[in-house]
């Protein structure tokens, strides 16, 4: 086993996904009608995960320093309110090793709490 390769690290960045992308209004990740979430995959062991809208604005922001391998963002922004139907940027920066950007797409789906 190699360990301290960094073209190796390099090259997992590109691996990094947001799923499912796009989103639809529904994720298996999800565990009730009123959830909404979904996963940003293959992250490094210690990175920061930056989500913007398509106009720049700093959406959510999470750090991760774990041996897990994937995060969950429940669609909401810092304030925890619903993020609205769009195109968003997942940008993930690892210290020492580099930074990507992942584009995703969701189309939200309206609460219907009628049909509880």
């Amino acid at each position: 086993t190699e360990t301290n390769v960094e073209q190796i690290a390099e090259d997992a960045l590109s691996e990094v996904r947001v799923v499912p992308n796009p989103y639809y209004g529904y994720s298996t990740y999800e565990g009730d009608q009123l959830d909404n979430r979904v996963r940003i995959i293959n992250l490094p062991f210690s990175c920061t995960v930056k989500i913007y809208s398509l106009d720049g604005t700093l959406v959510r922001e999470y750090t991760k320093d774990s041996e897990q391998t994937n995060i969950d963002w429940d669609l909401k922004n810092h304030a925890g309110i619903p993020v609205s139907s769009g195109i968003y940027l997942v940008h993930v920066d690892a210290p020492g090793v580099g930074e990507t950007i992942v584009k995703w797409f969701g189309s939200m789906r309206p609460v219907d709490l009628n049909s509880f």
